[in-house]
């Protein structure tokens, strides 16, 4: 059975990156962009979903204060529907509180209801509209926020 090793990227990953990119979003980041964040953006962190050697997944986050915006969540079409998006996010989500990040905010697609579903499951809620955010064919962004850790809220809230 193959094994899924979750690591920080390093900038040995980008040119599996650029593949994942280019194969998973009609305007894929540039290769520079890739290596100038790895490489150079100190509040960048990047992480891998690694099989067997395999580039399947990644994801990035730009930690600004105790702000974290995730900037891409990225899966291989024939990777996906494995919960390999929903790990990453786990990991990032864990790493970056335990690093003092308290909030989290994405855009979406608004066409991608399944990527806003998974949002949804790690407490993320829909909190505007950036029109025409995308440039490729003009589709609405949804930004959504976490705030804190959600099911601590909760936790609180019914003591």
């Amino acid at each position: 059975m193959a094994e899924l090793v979750i690591r920080k990227a390093t900038i040995e990953d980008v040119d599996g990156l650029e593949i994942i990119e280019q194969e998973c979003f009609e305007t894929p980041w540039s290769k520079e962009s890739l290596e100038h964040d790895i490489a150079e953006n100190k509040l960048a962190t990047y992480i891998v979903a690694d099989l067997e050697g395999e580039l399947v997944g990644y994801i990035g986050i730009w930690n600004i204060a105790d702000e974290g915006h995730i900037n891409n969540v990225a899966v291989l079409p024939r990777y996906r529907r494995m919960h390999i998006a929903t790990i990453l996010l786990n990991t990032l989500i864990t790493a970056t509180e335990d690093a003092g990040v308290t909030s989290h905010t994405l855009e979406v697609r608004a066409s991608n209801t399944a990527a806003q579903d998974l949002y949804k499951k790690f407490g993320f809620v829909d909190s505007g509209r950036r029109p025409g955010y995308y440039e490729d064919n003009g589709e609405d962004a949804i930004i959504m926020w976490r705030i804190g850790n959600p099911d601590e809220i909760n936790e609180n809230e019914e003591s």
